[in-house]
């Protein structure tokens, strides 16, 4: 072999073993390796996260408002709700509602008939006014001139509860104490009904009751008929701190 020939040789052997040093072989796809292949348009990306089930909100006091529902006691679950159709109405209706811890309030009595003061409502009651308050108050105290009928509310039993005389229609009035639940207006919690003490003052009015009905409008209290009224007290439990929520529709929305 001639020396030209040889060094022919040994240059072709350099050449080659640079290209093959730096990848001239063609690189295997990933299917030829047997990779997966992702389909076209589908490029894989973290699955959206589920919409979360909407949360059901305890039902509030039907009827009534953010405003007057800030009024009732946080610790109470039993409201009997009065409402007039307009703040000089004397007629109203009247339901019992029960609170549940899941569900809110739900009616568990009602609605019924009732009366109110003969001019109707006002939140800046007085004496003789011959207006129903507007308000949230508590229900403690209840009595009559027939015995108890089965309530859980302290029960005072007296004949001083009797009643004569007439109403603002003529109406004859006997019988419409025969079974009374003090309304906490300007009274003292604790005592019976009939307790004079007015807190307040006299000026400001008193002896608030929820009593028998007289088919005619009160001078301030609110009435129901006699059935009513026995299953009213049969079902208030002191135990629920049980209020009373009243004004005209208006005002119980606010």
């Amino acid at each position: 072999m001639t020396v030209r020939k040889a060094l022919a040789l040994l240059m072709g052997a350099v050449v080659c073993t640079g290209v093959l040093g730096t990848g001239c072989a063609p690189q295997q796809s990933g299917a030829a390796r047997g990779e997966p292949r992702a389909a076209a348009g589908s490029a894989s990306q973290p699955a959206s996260p589920r919409p979360a089930p909407p949360r059901s909100s305890p039902r509030p006091l039907p009827g009534v408002g953010p405003a007057m529902r800030a009024r009732v006691p946080d610790a109470t679950r039993q409201a009997l709700v009065v409402t007039g159709a307009t703040g000089g109405s004397s007629r109203a209706r009247a339901v019992l509602y029960e609170q549940d811890p899941a569900q809110g309030w739900r009616a568990v009595a009602g609605p019924w008939p009732a009366h109110n003061g003969l001019r109707g409502w006002t939140d800046a009651h007085e004496a003789g006014d011959l207006h129903t308050p507007i308000g949230v108050f508590r229900l403690s105290d209840a009595g009559g001139r027939l015995p108890d009928p089965g309530t859980r509310l302290p029960y005072d039993q007296d004949p001083e509860f009797a009643v004569s005389g007439t109403g603002h229609l003529g109406e004859p009035l006997e019988g419409s104490f025969d079974y009374v639940i003090a309304i906490d207006y300007n009274r003292v919690p604790g005592t019976t009904p009939l307790d004079k003490t007015r807190p307040l003052g006299e000026d400001k009015g008193g002896g608030v009751w929820i009593h028998v009905d007289h088919d005619g409008p009160t001078n301030a209290c609110v009435s129901l008929s006699e059935e009513h009224m026995r299953a009213l007290l049969r079902a208030l439990d002191p135990d629920m701190e049980p209020v009373v929520v009243m004004g005209p529709e208006s005002v119980l929305g606010r």
